[in-house]
């Protein structure tokens, strides 16, 4: 087949436009063209009076090799490349040890699912509850302020990512289409059909947890096995060789090969495997507020009077300002039509995250605005305290949870006080959406003040971009520190720990991943990598 990229069309376009423009792009007649499917889907929104829809497709003809001939040197003409997922290894008979997975969000589980489709019955490990256990869990700290530091947003199955918008897009580089197996095994757990194409995909968190529980019952189906409230506390490593993992209950499970994909909050893990001696390094990560606007404002700036078009939904942005003092502002984790959401994993701690539904319907736009921190920001000398980040973390944390009133409550400001540097007394036109709820206040003590002069720079400039950007109303919630880990745990190509073989250090809380898709595509890598090591060893 032949892929077509860059087909322009006007966003509202009758069906029959699309082969119309195929036969228009190769130069051929209706009676060559056999079939056609859309790879890819996005928009052009940058003259919001004329949107267009840019299409790839992948094609098939008659006479592939004279209109590839013809129109060589045309780079918007190439051949279909072959993304078929092919298993590196298969689990040899008699096979005497299980790999062990620690961790159920994206990158465990599709570590799990593919090891358990090669044949080799992973054995997984989750600290937290099955999804449907951690989300009451879950819920208790939204609405009656009560953290289970076992289960909350973090930790348990399906990981931070089921709480979040279950956007399914990266700008990672993927030569081998792991993110394609990816998105193929989200369609059969019940995902929409249309993460395949979409340029930007995205699931919701409702669907995101029956999705969970049907990979599980996949990985169980094929031999594997998923342990729930199965927190590893320790580690059994001789002359640099995993050997086991020990839980909280004192049991002790003999591994040599081991996957470690436990998200950027576990901290007392990171700390366990510093003082066991597995390599880590210090990270940078970023930290900042939410912020809230209505999402009409965003719909009407984005795409104008196309705003309300069901094939553009809710408009999202992306934002990037170099502040005059070196540093840099920008906004992450967008979440058209959603919520604010309360993401602490450790008791007298406020941590914020963005949440939305399939439908991306709610009132209010939210997004991270973060400014990007060095390991020199953090408090010691990284080189022999790695983890400093997350002391750096926990300290904002702290000033936050103080701040919004000790009770789970976010500290929040409006945007005028904020740039005019006085506390907030009360809500304006913009209704906070975080739960437990919000106490009114001056945010400058809530972060680094670097951090607090960078935002103040970045919002009127974020304001000629997006006209009313920077409303008096739109709402700042504090703070935001989880967007990726602190740290990084070093490895080798072949995804081992530079000094702990047999341990693959794996997805955001290694260091190597930044959200749900890049998570379940180094898992796969990090369990092919794994699987090729078992075969080679005869384990």
């Amino acid at each position: 087949m032949l892929r077509l990229t860059e087909v322009k069309l006007p966003l509202e376009h009758p069906e029959a436009d699309l082969p119309a423009a195929i036969l228009r792009k190769l130069g051929i007649p209706a009676d060559q063209l056999l079939r056609f499917e859309i790879h890819r889907r996005g928009y052009d929104a940058r003259k919001r009076s004329a949107i267009s829809l840019i299409y790839t497709l992948d094609v098939e003809v008659k006479h592939e090799a004279a209109v590839l001939k013809r129109l060589r040197g045309d780079a918007h003409v190439q051949i279909t490349p072959d993304m078929t997922y092919r298993f590196v290894a298969k689990a040899p008979a008699g096979l005497t040890s299980r790999p062990v997975v620690i961790g159920s969000g994206p990158c465990g589980l599709l570590a799990g699912l593919v090891l358990a489709q090669m044949g080799f019955r992973p054995i997984i490990l989750e600290r937290g509850k099955s999804v449907r256990e951690r989300t009451k869990d879950t819920w208790g700290l939204w609405r009656k302020g009560e953290l289970n530091p076992e289960s909350n947003v973090q930790f348990g199955e399906g990981g931070a990512g089921t709480f979040s918008d279950g956007k399914l897009y990266s700008q990672i580089k993927d030569p081998q289409h792991h993110g394609r197996k990816v998105l193929e095994e989200f369609v059969k757990a019940g995902a929409p059909e249309e993460i395949l194409y979409v340029s930007k995909p995205h699931i919701g968190t409702f669907r995101l947890v029956t999705m969970v529980e049907q990979i599980r019952g996949e990985i169980e189906s094929l031999g594997g096995e998923i342990r729930f409230q199965s927190r590893v506390t320790d580690v059994e490593i001789e002359a640099g060789q995993m050997r086991a993992v020990i839980l909280a209950d004192g049991e002790r499970i003999a591994a040599d090969h081991v996957i470690l994909a436990v998200g950027h909050s576990a901290r007392d893990t990171f700390r366990m495997l510093h003082e066991r001696g597995v390599h880590i390094e210090a990270k940078a990560f970023s930290v900042g507020f939410r912020i809230e606007h209505p999402q009409a404002l965003i719909d009407a700036c984005r795409f104008g009077d196309h705003s309300g078009n069901p094939i553009l939904g809710a408009a999202d942005y992306r934002l990037v300002y170099h502040a005059g003092n070196g540093r840099s502002a920008y906004s992450f984790c967008m979440c058209p039509g959603g919520t604010v959401v309360a993401a602490t994993s450790e008791a007298g701690r406020v941590v914020t995250n963005g949440m939305s539904q399939y439908s991306r319907n709610e009132r209010n736009a939210n997004a991270a605005l973060v400014v990007g921190i060095e390991p020199r920001d953090f408090p010691g000398d990284v080189n022999t305290n790695p983890l400093a980040g997350m002391d750096f973390q926990r300290h904002w944390e702290e000033a936050a949870f103080i701040a919004g009133g000790g009770d789970y409550r976010a500290p929040a400001q409006k945007v005028g006080d904020f740039l005019a540097g006085r506390p907030s007394s009360g809500p304006g036109s913009v209704a906070p959406s975080y739960t437990p709820g919000v106490r009114w206040t001056d945010l400058s003590g809530c972060l680094p003040d670097y951090v607090i002069a960078t935002l103040r720079e970045a919002l009127p400039a974020f304001d000629r971009q997006i006209r009313g950007f920077a409303m008096d109303d739109a709402v700042l919630t504090g703070v935001e520190t989880r967007t990726s880990s602190p740290i990084r745990l070093t490895r080798d190509p072949g995804c081992q720990s530079l000094n702990t073989r047999g341990l693959y250090p794996a997805g955001e809380g290694a260091g190597y991943a930044g959200g749900i898709l890049s998570a379940a595509v180094d898992g796969i890598k990090c369990a092919e990598a794994l699987a090729l090591s078992m075969v080679r060893q005869g384990a």
